[in-house]
Formats: C-alpha cells, sequence, structure tokens
C-alpha cells in the first residue's frame, strides 16, 4: 500500500522521482505527488489520479533540484482528493513529508496542534505529522536552535516520533536545511539505495533497479539522514550506529513487462520456473528427501516439533491450508492454519515445542509481522516462507525458507501461491522423512516433485480453452467454486482470484457444504466451478455435482485430462494434467488463475491494479 521515493545527489530529482512512482504503481494508489529542494524553497507538485496525470502537471510547471521526495497514495485517512495527496507541509512550510502507514493518536494530536493555533489544510493524518514535526521545529528555533544546523532537524523529528503512536515510513525535508533528506520507519518498510555520491530511498528495491544493487534496510525505530556527506543512521535506543550495506539479488531484478500485456499474465507463464527454482538444490533423492539451508534449527530441535500453526494472510493463508494437508497426512504433526490479523490478539496456547511459520510473498504484511513478533516474543521459534530478500519478515524471523519466485508485480498472486505451495510439500516431505516416512515413499515423492515444472508448462495449454469459457460466463454476477481436500485451498484461491480483478462476487466452499446452505444460491445465472480431478474423494464430488445440475445450476469442471466421465455431466470441462492427489494444487490453480485473468479483460477491468486493493497490505 502507498509507495515512498526519494533521492539526494546530482541528477534531476524530479524525473528519478516519477520514475520511481511509476514503478511503485503495482502497489495501489490513488494519487500521486512530489516535493522537491529548489535553491531555498520546496516545491509541491501533486494531484489525484494517475502518475501519468502527474507527469502532464510537471511538464505544464517543472520542478529542478537535486533532492526530493515522491508518494502514491492509497487513502486511509480522509477521501481521495489533490488535496490529501502527499506531499504534505507543515503551517510554515519549513518541513514537507511523505508518509506510508497510519497513525492512530492522529485526533488527539490534531486537536492539541489546533489548539496551538495550528490551520489544517487537509483531513488526513499524514499532515498531522508534518504540522507536529513542524511545531517541534519552532519550539526549538524559538529556544535558539539554529534552523539550519542538521541537529535541530534531528531533534525536531525524533521529538515528534515519540509522540506517535501507530506505523509510519517517512521521507522528511527541511527547508532551512535544504542539502539532506530524513527518513524514519516503524511498521513500514523502507530501504535506502546507495549510489556513487547519491542515495535513493524507496518501499522496496523496485524503483532502484537499474541505478543501484547496494542497499541499506532499515529496521523499525531507525532514523537515516542522506545528503551529500553520506548517511548517517540513528536507533531511537542505541543512538548512530553501522548498518551493513546489502546487494540487491538478481531474481529481484526482472520487473519488465517484455512482450506480456499485463504482469499477472507474464507471472502465471511464469510458474514452471518459478516452481523450479523452488526446488531447485533442495532434493535430494540419495536420501529421499528435501534440504533446507535456512531453517536455523538443529535436528534435535526439529524433532521436538509437536505442534505446526501457518500464519498468513489472504492467497497465503489459502497457500498454507494446502501446507495443513500436507504437514498432516505426510510428517504426521498437528498443523493449524491461522489468519495472522487473529492470530496477533489472541492469546492461543502454544506448546514450548510449536513451531510457527508465517508465510508471505512480500515479507513485509503487517497482520503477519504482528503475528510473527507476537508469537517470538512468547517464546516460539518463528520460521518465515518468504519471497523477498532482505524484507522484515524474513530479517526477524529465526530462520525461514525462500521461494526465489522473483518479483511478483501483479496485485492479484499468482507464482507466489504456488511457489507456497511446492515449498511447504518439500517441508512436509523434510519432515516426514524424520519420523515415518519410509525411503521408499520419499523417493515417490522427490520423483514427483521433479516432474512438476513439465507438468504445469504442459497444464498452460489449457489457456485457448478457458479463454473460450470465459467468454461464455464473463456476465454473470455471481459464481460458486467448490472442491474438496487439496483442492479446497484451491476452490477457495480460485474465488479470490475472480473477486479481486475483474468484481464479481464469488465465494468458495468444500463441496460437500453445499448442501448446508449455499445450494440455495443455485439457479441459471450462477456458475459452479468445480475443481475435480480424480482422487480419493472424487466420487463423493461428482455427487455433489449432480446435485448441482438437478437444481439448473450451470457447471465448469477442472478435471484430469484421461476423466471421461466429467465430459457428460459438466457444461465446460478444461482439463489438467494427472498428478498425485497431494500435489494437485500445482496444477488446478493455474486454470482458475487464467479465468480470472480472461474474465477480467472481458469485462473491461484492470487486471494488474484492481481497485480499491495494493499489492502489500502494510498496515492494519
Amino acid at each position: 500500500m502507498c509507495g515512498i521515493v526519494g533521492y539526494v545527489g546530482h541528477r534531476p530529482a524530479s524525473d528519478l522521482l516519477l520514475e520511481g512512482l511509476s514503478r511503485l504503481e503495482y502497489r495501489g494508489y490513488d494519487s500521486a505527488g512530489i516535493a522537491v529542494v529548489d535553491d531555498s524553497e520546496i516545491e509541491v507538485r501533486k494531484r489525484l489520479g494517475r502518475v501519468a496525470g502527474l507527469i502532464e502537471m510537471l511538464e505544464l510547471q517543472p520542478v529542478a533540484g537535486s533532492i526530493g521526495i515522491g508518494h502514491t497514495r492509497w487513502a486511509t485517512h480522509g477521501e481521495a482528493s489533490d488535496i490529501n495527496s502527499h506531499p504534505h507541509r507543515d503551517e510554515t512550510g519549513r518541513v514537507v513529508i511523505v508518509h506510508n502507514g497510519v497513525i492512530e493518536n492522529y485526533d488527539r494530536l490534531k486537536s492539541e496542534l489546533a489548539m496551538s493555533g495550528r490551520g489544517f489544510r487537509s483531513t488526513t493524518d499524514t499532515e498531522v505529522v508534518a504540522q507536529l514535526i513542524g511545531w517541534k521545529l519552532d519550539q526549538l528555533i524559538e529556544s535558539g536552535r539554529a534552523a539550519d544546523d542538521p541537529e535541530t532537524c534531528w531533534d525536531a523529528l525524533q521529538a515528534a516520533l515519540g509522540e506517535l503512536k501507530g506505523t509510519y515510513g517517512l521521507g522528511v525535508l527541511f527547508r532551512d536545511c535544504p542539502g539532506h533528506l530524513w527518513t524514519t520507519r516503524c511498521g513500514s518498510p523502507l530501504v535506502v539505495g546507495v549510489g556513487d555520491q547519491e542515495f535513493f530511498l524507496a518501499s522496496d528495491t523496485s524503483p532502484l533497479i537499474g541505478y543501484t544493487r547496494d542497499v541499506v534496510y532499515l529496521d523499525d525505530h531507525d532514523t537515516a539522514r542522506l545528503g551529500s556527506d553520506g548517511i548517517e543512521v540513528r536507533h531511537r535506543d542505541a543512538g548512530i550506529r553501522d548498518i551493513p550495506v546489502q546487494t540487491i539479488q538478481d531474481e529481484a531484478v526482472d520487473i519488465e513487462l517484455v512482450d506480456c500485456p499485463h504482469y499477472m499474465l507474464k507471472e502465471i507463464y511464469e510458474q514452471p520456473e518459478s516452481v523450479r527454482s523452488a526446488l531447485r538444490g533442495r532434493l535430494n533423492l540419495d536420501d529421499a528427501t528435501a534440504v533446507f539451508g535456512g531453517l536455523n534449527a538443529d535436528l534435535a530441535e526439529v524433532r521436538r516439533i509437536d505442534r505446526i500453526v501457518l500464519t498468513a494472510c489472504g492467497t497465503s493463508w489459502h497457500a498454507g491450508l494446502v501446507g495443513e494437508y500436507l504437514l498432516e497426512e505426510f510428517a504426521r504433526i498437528p498443523t493449524e492454519v491461522e489468519y495472522a490479523s487473529e492470530l496477533r490478539y489472541r492469546n492461543a496456547p502454544l506448546t514450548d515445542n510449536t513451531m510457527v511459520f508465517a508465510i508471505t510473498q512480500s515479507g513485509e504484511t503487517a497482520d503477519t509481522l504482528a503475528a510473527l513478533r507476537e508469537c517470538r516474543r512468547k517464546g516460539h521459534k518463528t520460521l518465515a516462507i518468504c519471497n523477498t530478500v532482505g524484507s522484515t519478515i524474513a530479517r526477524e524471523a529465526d530462520g525461514g525458507i525462500y521461494l526465489h519466485a522473483g518479483p511478483e508485480i501483479g496485485v492479484a498472486s499468482t507464482k507466489a501461491f504456488t511457489s507456497q505451495v511446492t515449498v511447504l510439500a518439500l517441508l512436509a516431505l523434510y519432515l516426514g522423512r524424520m519420523r515415518h516416512m519410509s525411503f521408499r515413499a520419499g523417493q515417490s515423492f522427490v520423483e514427483a516433485l521433479q516432474g512438476m515444472p513439465e507438468l504445469i508448462s504442459e497444464t498452460l495449454e489449457c489457456h485457448d480453452r478457458v479463454r473460450r469459457v470465459a467468454m461464455r460466463y464473463a456476465d454473470c454476477e455471481n459464481f460458486l467454486y467448490l472442491g474438496r481436500q487439496y483442492n479446497f485451498p484451491v476452490a477457495l484461491e480460485g474465488a479470490l482470484k475472480l473477486k479481486e480483478i475483474s468484481y464479481i462476487h464469488a465465494e468458495g466452499y468444500p463441496a460437500a457444504e453445499m448442501k448446508h446452505g449455499p445450494i440455495a444460491l443455485v439457479d441459471r445465472q450462477t456458475p459452479s466451478v468445480f475443481v475435480t480431478p480424480r482422487g480419493g474423494v472424487y466420487e463423493k464430488v461428482i455427487s455433489n455435482l449432480e446435485e448441482i445440475k438437478a437444481r439448473g445450476g450451470p457447471v465448469i469442471a477442472i478435471a484430469g485430462r484421461d476423466d471421461d466421465r466429467i465430459g457428460q455431466l459438466a457444461d465446460e470441462v478444461i482439463s489438467v494434467p494427472d498428478v498425485p492427489e497431494f500435489l494437485q494444487p500445482l496444477v488446478t490453480s493455474i486454470p482458475l488463475q487464467l479465468l480470472a485473468y480472461e474474465i477480467a479483460l472481458l469485462r473491461g477491468c484492470n487486471v494488474d491494479r484492481p481497485r480499491n486493493l495494493a499489492k502489500s497490505v502494510t498496515v492494519e
């Protein structure tokens, strides 16, 4: 959600800021703006709408300068409007800021500042922060401190931060100290790019690509000053500190669309390679097991695990549900899947030998991070299944497993889901072989996983068939998605994809639950999508399918290639390769991704930037 960019150096700042904001558009936003230090003033340009509109504004009202900040806003407090767009100034114009996050006590602070004579222009919590910093700065100046002294700016900023409750990532410019850019974070990610006598600031690494691979990841309560004399980082409790410069991984660099019309389609078609990357170096056929290098847990500790908690949000939660089936069937370890937003506020009775896995694509999801921190606070081993190297969750977990899926730009997650399921399958194999799984069973498991990238490539051949199905049902306003066992989470995920990008109401259920209420929704205008490849409950699902047909409901079936029976029952059949039941989600999810994509196109929806959504939910 939202996006921050910043620049300090020798190049025209506005060009870099606009390019950075364009690269952050995938995060979801409703307005955009920049602020650039121009001589002794800070020029602000902002407006409602897309970055393209801001570029047009700057062609008519250019700004010059080599230091600046920029922002794409996703409205939280205050409507989407020109005046509520970022950047925001304090009353005197001495302070200009951009802000990601939510200030929970902004109402009280706003009342106090208004009583002191401060006038507000917007209805945002962000302007409250700008006014608070400005007020603290005024007090320091009145006491005799120099406005152009960086130490005065440090102290004003720290005094204001001490009164904030909530989450924030800030980029701050001080008019009277024009050679510097300040940035600070608490719960909202920020990364500093280190170049040749220049520095870049961003919410994630995508705006840095092509300019630098050297980065500094800020921790909560770090404040950094960027200037021509270098970077200085101070921590709230520890003063000035040295922090390592790290190198962006090669896999984080590929963010171009190439010949694809949308990131979502590009990422759907990248799944053979992303699953191959998740498997690379992690399969040991000689020992019939999986190999992990980052768990940071000795074998004795792993063997003592008596319970696993998987915590996540959205698509990652659906992957966790698949993981629950895998871990309980093959590792025989009781496993629970918890919404991170609920786990963080529960006092769940976890045993000493409970291991908690946080599943996240971005590594910055606010609720997942909070749940992980709460479990760590109570002494539980916390591990991350994460795609983003250097993210907050990846750094704060005790250990973990990277997906190596490469950057996922489309808001609707696709390749991250299949990569997460792949890693969870590897984890089930690893833990199963430590306990009771035989060598022969482990060997079969390894061989099945090795063949999945090719089978996923074959699955993508269904695209033309999916497109024809989409044309038939794109005008429907309600869909039901149904599956059982390993394919129940796939039904949930398929419904979520359709909701996210086509704005059609869709619900996922275990197929047998239809009789307990949802079957009342069935009519000729409500398609039911059955995920029904052959498996242990195939006959049961067919029975549920016939119940829908008996009531006149159209049926779209995702079925195995060799299933001749399903064609006699369903209105439409989309075939996928036959794979072992426990790996079916890796192929059955793909036609559902394509179905959502094609229906969204037919309905004229913005596939990569669906309304009201953001790629990474970094506020509660």
